[in-house]
């Protein structure tokens, strides 16, 4: 009596390939989708960090305008850098008749530190003051400069990492100047939404 064949456990070829064509499609849509949800991550961060600066660049106009912080004739009233964000300026003991510290839009919109006088160890007024208008002698507008997401080399200081923008300067032209006025992201890169990030 012949004895029936054995039968060899494992795949054939036809499963094997049939199981790396399924592998690869998947990759293919997984890979990009990828991509994407990274990108999105750091563009929220962008906008964040964008709105983070541009709000304590207000503030410190704002200080200035109303003679908060002093500030030359000749000057704009923005700060000289981004570290001075994070450094701070002392303040003058009178500003301005009629200035009313701590009520202004750029600190109501964002609570920048060192300008919002509410009263918390946030807004850099002294947290048992009870006068809305009490100014510390010291104001700081950020407690760090956020570092740009798009960045190649996250090692570099998070003030180098942003183009600068002076007071007066034509609308792109972010070759810097003796003020900050506004930043920009150094990516050439364009969004999600089809605008170029240096843009946003």
């Amino acid at each position: 009596m012949q004895a029936a064949p054995v039968r060899r456990s494992g795949f054939t070829l036809i499963e094997l390939v049939v199981t790396l064509t399924l592998v690869s499609v998947l990759a293919l849509v997984a890979v990009p989708l990828y991509e994407v949800t990274v990108t999105r991550a750091k563009e929220s961060e962008l906008r964040a960090a964008l709105r983070q600066i541009r709000t304590a660049l207000d503030a410190y106009k704002a200080a200035t305008d109303t003679g908060v912080v002093a500030k030359d004739a000749a000057t704009s009233g923005f700060p000289p850098s981004l570290m001075v964000l994070v450094q701070g300026v002392d303040t003058v003991a009178t500003p301005l008749a009629g200035a009313n510290y701590g009520s202004t839009p750029a600190a109501a919109q964002g609570g920048v530190p060192g300008y919002a006088g509410n009263g918390s160890p946030a807004s850099g007024t002294p947290a048992n003051s009870t006068n809305m208008n009490t100014i510390p002698p010291h104001m700081v507008f950020l407690r760090q400069i956020p570092r740009d997401p798009f960045f190649e080399d996250q090692s570099v200081a998070p003030d180098q990492q942003w183009n600068v923008r002076a007071y007066g300067a034509q609308p792109g032209d972010y070759s810097g100047g003796v003020d900050v006025y506004d930043v920009s992201t150094k990516s050439t890169a364009i969004g999600l939404n089809g605008v170029p990030y240096k843009d946003w």
